[in-house]
């Protein structure tokens, strides 16, 4: 007679053993109805599972997180079930849940169209009205492989045969279609009503270069038509916003096949990136860094006393010369060691501060390379920062501060933070471990601040803050970091002299406001659909002239803007100014300044904002407050 205890302490009893859709229909009929699994003792379960003894139990609903995920994942098989339906012979492999949706790679003998996409959606939806009921069953691995063989389903075999013998096997069917998986899974098919296929796109079996192709299906589901209608919206937003698109639109970069994952700055993409590069300079400068430059290349040996070679062997560039192997650096942090041994330091010294602009390769599969957004020639805003142990707290305290202001400098002002604890690979002892994630909880707790807790995703040398960017369609970047490192200086021999005359090893902090420049403009290009705010565009102000008896006066507007410290053209092109207008608002210029026969009379401009608004005319003086104000403002929104 099992009780029942539902998550607000309600306690219900039961004459016999009772299966989870039992608990849903004791507590209402439209529960029960959006009832997808349940949670029994903190393990999710399908709404069949049966409990027989005393238990907690909470019904899950498409409106929580694990129910939107088990849905997808169900889709994902609604999905399998329609391709193998409409395509004999295709076969599945493998199917996860991915950020917003899922997808199944297939072996088909042709790759799928757009047209093959509509087919199967259209299929799906059939399938989904049949109210197909979802069934859970366990097979031992020999039968699992004899029924797959005889469905022809050669890489559901190669999988089974990669599971050890004595793991237990659980299988899901849903009409004809059945597959390996751990679910759990929806009650029937009905429940799957606002889905919707996205692409097709090349996929290595297994994630293996060295592998046959597949094609691998994405789609997406919601719990419902209107927040699948969002999501398409904000996808059709995302692709609008596509920086790789804006790039070459607003001609800031390229890339190409002679230099895979780096990046060709054009003038007005480097434009931008200067403007970055010195407002962190400036801002590292004001809160006590100071900025160097190291090596290109270093000798192997520094990466395998650092643990990096051991660790990112496989990641790092390498060249040899004269009988030594040297490494493209991968990272800043061993040279940033260099430079503090260089003479001994004081306790009085710390905390010491080093920052660059350090250039990085490393070598990221082909496959994972993404316009700017993900690349193998990077430059990060790296900092490094030598201190005592007792000054971790402030120093952490400081930087949150420091990388909150600079966030809002962009137009940020949702952060999400997570803090990164111990993985199971790793170097130090455990009570460095423990000091080093107390140290970092602690400065987080100091400033009150919200944050969740990412157990084995640290580094290998210490825990580490993550800072992440939400941005306008509500996309999370994860940019910042905090990391702290009680390792790697006793590895390269850093030593400072303490208070009491001996030498001590000092802590090394890893941070990183923007982190990878390239990945950062990319995000910056697609938040503001390449509508950079004042401060940042590379062209702040067009001037045009209206006939040619205006050209001398346009250039001397021009020349005006300019000696106040502006980025500014002048367009005195033979056109006409209908044409030069709309030529320049959709290259994105913040402003654009007309003159005609009356502005050059009055002395005076007329100025048109990228929006399309009319600001009317005045003198050059208060066009360029205008302009000192908005630089001033930056892309803060308040």
């Amino acid at each position: 007679m099992p009780l029942i205890t539902l998550p607000d302490g309600t306690e219900k009893h039961f004459e016999n053993a009772v299966t989870v859709d039992q608990v849903a229909r004791s507590i209402g009929p439209g529960l029960a109805d959006a009832a997808l699994a349940g949670r029994v003792n903190q393990v999710l379960t399908d709404t069949s599972f049966v409990i027989d003894q005393d238990a907690s139990v909470a019904i899950i609903t498409a409106r929580d997180e694990a129910g939107l995920e088990i849905l997808r994942h169900s889709c994902a098989h609604l999905m399998a079930q329609a391709v193998q339906q409409l395509f004999p012979g295709a076969q599945v492999t493998i199917g996860p849940v991915i950020e917003d949706g899922f997808y199944y790679d297939f072996a088909y003998e042709r790759p799928f169209t757009p047209e093959d996409l509509e087919r199967i959606e259209k299929k799906m939806t059939a399938i989904s009205k049949e109210k197909l009921i979802v069934s859970r069953s366990l097979l031992s691995r020999q039968d699992a492989i004899k029924l797959f063989e005889q469905k022809g389903e050669q890489y559901k075999v190669r999988i089974l045969e990669s599971i050890p013998d004595q793991e237990d096997l659980s299988f899901y069917q849903q009409g004809d279609f059945i597959d390996l998986c751990r679910g759990p899974h929806i009650p029937d098919t009905g429940k799957l009503r606002a889905f919707k296929l996205t692409k097709v796109a090349g996929a290595y079996w297994r994630g293996d270069s060295k592998n046959e192709m597949l094609q691998r299906i994405y789609g997406t589901a919601w719990h419902d038509k209107k927040a699948l209608k969002q999501y398409l919206f904000r996808l059709a937003e995302a692709e609008k916003r596509d920086h790789r698109k804006l790039g070459k639109r607003l001609d800031l970069f390229h890339t190409q096949e002679e230099a895979p994952g780096m990046v060709f700055w054009h003038p007005k993409g480097w434009q931008i990136w200067q403007i970055i590069e010195a407002y962190i300079r400036e801002v590292q400068n004001n809160n006590g860094y100071q900025e160097i430059k190291t090596p290109q290349m270093v000798d192997m040996s520094l990466w395998e006393r650092s643990g990096h070679a051991d660790k990112f062997g496989d990641d790092m560039f390498s060249v040899s010369s004269e009988n030594r192997e040297y490494a493209i650096k991968p990272m800043n942090c061993p040279c940033h060691v260099q430079v503090f041994n260089q003479g001994l330091k004081s306790y009085r010294e710390l905390p010491f501060r080093l920052s660059e602009f350090g250039s990085c390769h490393r070598n990221e599969p082909s496959g994972t390379l993404q316009g700017i957004m993900r690349v193998r020639a990077f430059v990060q805003d790296d900092a490094h920062i030598f201190c005592r142990e007792d000054q971790i707290q402030q120093e952490v305290i400081s930087f949150i501060d420091l990388l909150s202001a600079v966030y809002r400098d962009f137009g940020f002002n949702e952060i999400i933070i997570k803090l990164s604890t111990r993985p199971e690979n790793r170097v130090g002892s455990d009570s460095d471990w423990d000091r080093a994630e107390q140290s970092l909880a602690l400065a987080l707790n100091t400033k009150s601040l919200d944050w969740e807790e990412l157990p084995g995703e640290g580094a290998f040398y210490g825990p580490k803050i993550e800072f992440s960017l939400k941005d306008c369609l509500g996309r999370v970047w994860q940019c910042g970091t905090m990391q702290v490192d009680f390792s790697m200086p006793g590895r390269l021999d850093a030593q400072y002299v303490a208070k009491d005359g001996s030498r001590q090893t000092p802590v090394m902090l890893h941070r990183a406001i923007l982190g990878s420049f390239e990945r950062f403009i990319g995000i910056l290009i697609e938040e503001y659909g390449g509508d950079m705010p004042v401060w940042l565009a590379p062209v702040q102000c067009v001037v045009l002239n209206i006939t040619d008896n205006q050209a001398d006066y346009a250039l001397r507007v021009q020349a005006s803007l300019k000696a106040a410290g502006f980025r500014v053209e002048a367009d005195i092109r033979n056109e006409k100014v209908g044409f030069k207008v709309r030529e320049h608002t959709l290259q994105k210029v913040p402003y654009l300044v007309v003159v005609g026969d009356r502005e050059v009379a009055n002395g005076e401009i007329a100025v048109r904002a990228r929006n399309g608004d009319d600001q009317g005319t005045m003198p050059i003086e208060d066009f360029i407050e205008i302009l000192r104000k908005d630089e001033e403002k930056k892309g803060r929104t308040a």
